[in-house]
């Protein structure tokens, strides 16, 4: 029988509903911390290699860009250091989500599209999957245990 629009579907084991009812809510909270800890590196490996290094490194892979390599270091490092940690903790949530969405679709499809898929090849797979997480997290906000509903206001 087909579930009606939103209603959930039935359990096979109905004594597993006091579980769920607990675990669902603190299912946001995985997700964001999960997507918030990889960027949260990634941006702490950005300011461990000092800004210069960052720089040179943007200049190799865009050289197009050399003139503002410097400025988007220190954007990049804001985005995804101080935007992964407060992904984490679940404050400005949308903002910081949607800023790494579009950091990661200019990664896909700019920087990695022409080496293909695979991240063997230096492709774009992960990049694309970070950006579809933080658009879902962009999208659903900070959910039920986060400081954006303590404070009781989001972006």
């Amino acid at each position: 029988m087909k579930t009606p629009p939103g209603q959930e579907p039935a359990l096979f084991i109905p004594r597993l509903q006091r579980f769920y009812d607990h675990a669902i809510p603190l299912s946001w909270v995985v997700v964001r911390f999960g997507v918030g800890w990889n960027l949260l590196v990634h941006g702490y490996g950005k300011w461990l290699r000092g800004m210069e290094a960052q720089t040179k490194a943007l200049d190799t892979t865009m050289p197009w860009a050399a003139d503002y390599n410097f400025a988007l270091s220190h954007v990049l490092f804001a985005v995804e250091g101080i935007g992964g940690l407060c992904i984490i903790l679940g404050l400005f949530t949308r903002f910081w989500a949607a800023a790494n969405a579009i950091e990661m679709a200019f990664l896909t499809f700019v920087i990695y599209w022409g080496s293909g898929f695979s991240w063997l090849n230096k492709g774009y797979e992960f990049v694309l999957l970070w950006g579809f997480m933080c658009l879902a997290i962009a999208l659903r906000g900070g959910g039920p245990w986060s400081l954006d509903r303590l404070l009781g206001k989001e972006l």
